[in-house]
């Protein structure tokens, strides 16, 4: 095993990310890397969850640190091969972003520039942050999977809208409209589903329009759904959208994005460290932008597990 590699950096590169964004952009940020001195092993995607086994298998080689370039689902798979292998702990793999996505959401929870000479000069600071990340139980297909996940999970309308907005992507849509308009258009025939939720021990039924399960703030490109997430609290920021009539959705779009959605009559909000939601195989479920499957489902906080580079936090 080659473990002379601790110095050096691997970059796990999504050429489909951002709608083709990366394939477009790669060259120049390959440039800004040579610039900024980085010495990397580049290392592309080519298929759904490659990035979980090419961040696992080079674990095991004996690298430890690795930039993303690509947008949260590839972070996401990423932090999934950082899970699945057994090497080093999960806190000794460093982890930076090149944000090349459409949502990009984590990336703005820790204040990592959207410009690629920004991030990249973030990345060579190696100003490090160590978060919680969440582990999903959840169903597909009849089978019981897991899912390590560093942000937001969503469950019901908003798991509905990301599907759609995925479904869009693969063919060959894309923009930062794409979430706004199915928003609207999965409005239309989204009905609420009835769950028996258990938050730290305590049971209760709700009929759920949607909820969301945060470590981070942001989900959506730039809704502060969660606005009391705390990255490294060792706890869940859960906002739970009961029942609402669809007007009431449209009239309250800017409460979603401005973080005041948690004020609303029909709106609960929890901190917890576990979260179990039994309820119609119609509750659909994603984590950081990919969608899963449907509930049952089952949260468990892992509390500082992962180590990742950050930009300027604000006090």
């Amino acid at each position: 095993m080659n473990m002379t590699n601790k110095s050096n950096w691997i970059a796990i590169i999504n050429m489909a990310a951002g709608g083709g964004r990366t394939k477009r952009d790669w060259p120049a940020i390959a440039e800004i890397l040579l610039k900024e001195g980085i010495r990397y092993e580049p290392c592309f995607t080519d298929r759904r969850l490659h990035a979980s086994i090419i961040a696992r298998n080079k674990i095991k080689e004996g690298y430890s640190k690795i930039i993303v370039v690509g947008g949260d689902g590839t972070m996401n798979e990423v932090i999934n091969g950082v899970f699945a292998q057994k090497r080093i702990l999960t806190t000794e793999v460093m982890l930076g972003m090149i944000s090349v996505g459409t949502g990009n959401d984590w990336a703005r929870m820790f204040n990592i520039p959207a410009d690629y000479e920004g991030a990249v000069k973030t990345i060579k600071l190696q100003k490090t942050f160590i978060q919680d990340a969440g582990l999903v139980n959840y169903c597909r297909n009849g089978k019981a999977w897991n899912r390590y996940f560093i942000n937001i999970a969503g469950m019901g309308f908003g798991a509905r809208v990301v599907e759609r907005t995925n479904r869009m992507k693969e063919k060959g849509k894309n923009g930062a409209m794409l979430y706004f308009y199915n928003i609207f258009y999965s409005l239309i025939k989204y009905k609420s589903q009835k769950a028996a939720i258990e938050i730290d021990g305590e049971s209760f039924n709700r009929k759920i329009f949607s909820l969301n399960v945060g470590i981070g703030k942001y989900n959506g490109g730039g809704m502060i759904q969660v606005p009391h997430a705390i990255a490294d609290d060792g706890l869940y920021s859960i906002t739970l959208i009961k029942k609402i009539g669809k007007l009431n959705v449209l009239a309250n779009m800017k409460k979603l994005y401005n973080g005041t959605i948690v004020n609303h009559s029909k709106v609960e909000t929890y901190m917890a460290s576990s979260v179990q939601v039994d309820g119609s195989s119609l509750l659909q479920i994603e984590t950081d932008g990919e969608s899963l499957g449907h509930g049952p489902v089952k949260f468990q906080i892992i509390p500082k597990s992962v180590m990742v580079i950050s930009g300027e936090m604000s006090a």
